[in-house]
């Protein structure tokens, strides 16, 4: 998966970017469809303390990409959060599918069995 970290109003370090690396990398785990993730780093002095830090996540995966985007009083945590709701998009894509394919394998079996096979 291709990560691609930008930053606007905040400087760029490498304890940060390997912070949002390692936990993008993490969503890996859950399924092996992510084409690569684009994320954009914030810092708008003019929002609330609480809402400072903005992360935007653009995920691609085949159908429809994930758009997630989080306001926090601290990076780190706006980051913790975006990747959260990352997972539960994620589960909830792959749920679907499962079972959708469940769906479709029974219909065939209702219907085999009232053609008699």
């Amino acid at each position: 998966m291709q990560i691609h970290i930008s930053s606007r109003h905040l400087k760029l370090t490498g304890a940060i970017q390997a912070f949002v690396t390692q936990k993008i990398s993490h969503l890996e785990h859950l399924t092996d469809e992510i084409i690569g993730a684009h994320v954009v780093l914030m810092h708008d002095e003019n929002k609330s303390p609480a809402k400072a830090f903005s992360v935007k996540v653009h995920l691609g995966v085949p159908g429809p990409d994930i758009h997630i985007e989080e306001s926090r009083s601290d990076l780190y945590a706006a980051v913790d959060v975006a990747v959260n709701k990352l997972e539960r998009q994620l589960r909830k894509r792959k749920t679907k599918i499962v079972d959708k394919k469940k769906h479709k394998l029974q219909k065939a079996v209702e219907r085999a069995k009232k053609l008699g096979v």
